[in-house]
């Protein structure tokens, strides 16, 4: 491709700043490919919020210039935002295999399967998506099927890693090609968009084969049922356990929606194999032999509702946790999840389980993201002109951005952004040039339209601190009389003093008394004014602020 005075365009939509909601716009004139559509789990001050996913305003407003979304790999916080952003964006979808498998599933639970191109991608090959050429160049993560992104433009090669580790002995699958990056890195890469999520770790990642010994040596040792959580999209993990059980003369049982659905379709595309009456099923776990099993369940986060959750507490169909019964935790505990599971842990240690849940006494986990010295390997073989950390929180891409920076022999300019940052390439060089309309769009999928304003989650944060407080005044509908003396009703509010409840009542009152006929025939006048005098007369009170809401009866 030649040169031109076109410029490319970068604009991280999430994903730099945070864990999850990973998602990247490149523009290249009138064009635009999406990396990635993440979510992520919402905090615990986002009250009722199921998930979180990036807003994709700026997508929206140029919706005629998006030709795809690429996708690096199937984890949630790649892939999770599809369904949502797919009802109004509606474009091809690239990724490999398994990846384009979970994302059929969740497609077909919301009814977008049909309308919706999805286009398989195999690594090694070039994929020409408008102006654009993407190589899939296989690496090696905690899921099967992962993918980095070269993509050709007419200013040059720009690198994108998606989340990678350098696995030297992969469980299954391809290799991580590191010849491919090498040969872009000799070639001129012009950017580097790199993983920045284990760069607090020194030294190498550990192999996947890493956990085998140690979770072998407990399986094997069990005096009773092992019951074992890891991430569903684990597919090395689980193969292993499966050939682990098959060593220890044990059977598998899968427990778990998101791992029943991940098995079944990494079975079916040859990606696990599992020998022949391996597998119990579910509701034949009570009755089978404590000793002989292995139980695989999902839930490794605490998730409310999952079924490590459930099994924790002894609420699930099949399964219970008994004395001497084994619990291996065999997955990283994700930053805000360590108050529920810690407390999922210690329903099993109530129940005299022996429980292992973190590496102490030997690898029963290992991160599926690149430490420091894989990192600056990448950066090594790469070579890039300019580098930018992506995925992690802000603290981790400045790491990684320092890092580089001390690598005057490989790297060329260290550009530290974040979430919403536009980042453009010209002739002439890069730089940050404006900001884009980034943020959070709050999921409730109980809801009738999926997403919850900011205001509904203000109130719900307001609600759980100060509580309501409902005056209510009946009203006869001829006279606009008082027919009785105004109720004060209060929920999740402590009024403090005895007298509270009477004082709020004669400040109705007195607002009532102080108002004209006119305001009085005016609810939503007389509303707003009893409102303004009782949050006046309770900050007063109590130095709280409740949700005030008046009800007016008409009797």
């Amino acid at each position: 491709m030649s040169k031109t005075s076109q410029s490319l365009i970068a604009i991280p939509l999430g994903g730099l700043g945070e864990f999850g909601m990973n998602m990247m716009a490149l523009r290249l004139g009138d064009d635009i490919i999406v990396i990635d559509a993440g979510m992520m789990f919402p905090e615990s001050e986002l009250l009722g919020v199921d998930l979180v996913i990036p807003d994709t305003t700026y997508l929206k407003q140029n919706r005629s210039m998006v030709r795809a979304i690429v996708l690096t790999h199937g984890h949630e916080d790649h892939i999770g935002a599809l369904p949502y952003i797919l009802k109004d964006l509606n474009v091809p979808v690239y990724g490999t295999r398994f990846t384009l498998a979970l994302v059929k599933k969740r497609l077909d639970e919301a009814g977008l399967l049909d309308s919706t191109t999805l286009r398989e991608v195999i690594p090694g090959r070039l994929v020409e998506v408008g102006p654009f050429e993407v190589e899939f160049i296989a690496v090696t993560h905690s899921t099967v099927d992962c993918v980095a992104l070269a993509i050709r433009t007419p200013l040059g090669v720009v690198i994108h890693t998606g989340d990678f580790k350098i696995d030297q002995t992969p469980v299954g699958g391809a290799p991580f090609d590191l010849h491919a990056f090498a040969r872009y890195g000799n070639d001129g890469v012009l950017a580097l968009f790199s993983d920045s999520t284990n760069v607090e770790r020194p030294g190498f990642t550990p192999s996947e084969r890493a956990i085998v010994p140690r979770i072998e040596e407990l399986c094997r040792s069990a005096p009773r049922r092992v019951i074992l959580s890891c991430f569903a999209s684990s597919i090395h993990r689980i193969q292993q356990i499966i050939d682990i059980a098959a060593r220890v003369n044990r059977k598998v049982a899968f427990v778990g929606r998101s791992m029943v659905d991940n098995v079944e379709i990494a079975h079916s595309l040859e990606l696990l194999r599992i020998p022949d009456g391996m597998v119990v099923r579910p509701q034949d776990i009570r009755g089978f032999d404590p000793k002989r099993i292995i139980i695989l369940a999902s839930g490794s986060q605490a998730e409310p509702m999952s079924s490590l959750s459930r099994i924790a507490v002894d609420n699930h169909r099949f399964v219970s946790v008994d004395e001497n019964d084994s619990v291996i935790l065999s997955a990283r505990i994700i930053p805000g999840n360590e108050k529920s599971i810690f407390r999922m842990l210690d329903h099993m240690f109530r129940r005299r389980a022996l429980v292992y849940y973190d590496n102490s006494a030997g690898t029963i986990h290992v991160s599926g993201h690149a430490s420091q010295e894989e990192q600056k390997l990448l950066l090594q073989l790469v070579k890039p002109k300019y580098f930018i950390p992506v995925h992690g929180e802000y603290r981790q891409l400045k790491l990684h951005a320092e890092m580089a920076g001390a690598m005057h022999g490989s790297v060329g300019k260290v550009i530290l952004i974040e979430s919403g940052d536009i980042l453009e390439f010209d002739e002439l060089g890069a730089r940050k040039a404006g900001r884009a309309n980034v943020g959070r769009v709050c999921i409730d999928s109980g809801s009738r339209t999926d997403v919850v304003e900011d205001l509904v989650v203000k109130d719900r944060r307001h609600l759980s601190e100060d509580g309501i407080v409902l005056p209510i005044i009946a009203i006869h509908k001829l006279t606009g009389k008082m027919e009785t003396t105004p109720e004060i009703v209060t929920r999740g509010f402590s009024p403090g003093e005895d007298g509270f409840v009477d004082g709020a009542r004669q400040i109705v009152l007195q607002t009532l008394d102080q108002s004209s006929d006119e305001e009085k025939a005016d609810y939503g006048v007389i509303k707003e004014k009893i409102r303004t005098d009782l949050k006046r007369y309770i900050s007063k009170q109590t130095q709280k602020r409740p949700l005030i809401m008046p009800v007016i009866l008409e009797i």
